[in-house]
């Protein structure tokens, strides 16, 4: 069954029958994209969120200069949406690309709301998944404001060795917030120490 992954996601946090299961099964959707594609672009209404089965996405803004800041990546096994505009149903703040060739499956709103009312134990489950997102988010703020960009990324490389080895390095700098060529300097600091 391909939607094993999916459904091992969710037994973390909450437990299906049988009916539940094929209901849940019955409402998600499949979509296979290659990679660089645009899977929700600025400015469009936010209409699905989005479980990697296989691949790597990255959700990014993009300024008025055209400069790209990446905000999260999820690799397969995670959730991944432009929460405050997928809730409220507004136009997305956030553009969401894959970096490789990904499968997803995703659930539509109006789908999800009806999950809500069919089986409420999945209120709990998206709690504690937006619950852990808000708690990442706010962590992150938080270094952001009081350590160095050096103690950022050992901090992403030991809290995310899987997706450090999947994205570019022009990736990560955004996802730090400095440049491509500051974290350069940072990796052969950190090279140079190994061998010294």
């Amino acid at each position: 069954m391909i939607q094993n992954l999916v459904l091992q996601n969710i037994a973390k946090h909450i437990s299906l029958d049988e009916n539940e299961t094929a209901y849940f099964l019955s409402i998600l959707k499949e979509k296979k994209y290659p990679k660089k594609s645009i899977i929700l672009k600025e400015g469009e209404i936010c209409k699905t969120i989005n479980f990697v089965q296989s691949g790597i996405l990255r959700a990014f803004y993009r300024d008025q200069e055209g400069k790209e800041s990446t905000i999260m990546f999820a690799i397969s096994d995670w959730w991944i949406t432009d929460m405050a505009c997928f809730i409220k149903q507004q136009p997305a703040m956030l553009n969401i690309e894959t970096i490789e060739d990904s499968q997803v499956f995703f659930l539509q709103k109006e789908d999800l709301d009806e999950l809500y009312l069919k089986v409420p134990k999945f209120e709990r489950f998206f709690r504690i998944i937006m619950q852990n997102a808000y708690i990442r988010e706010q962590l992150r703020v938080i270094q952001n404001l009081s350590l160095s960009a050096e103690q950022r990324y050992y901090i992403f490389l030991e809290k995310y060795p899987q997706v450090a080895k999947q994205v570019t390095q022009k990736q990560i700098a955004s996802y730090l917030g400095i440049t491509p060529e500051f974290l350069s300097m940072i990796r052969a600091n950190k090279n140079k120490q190994a061998f010294s």
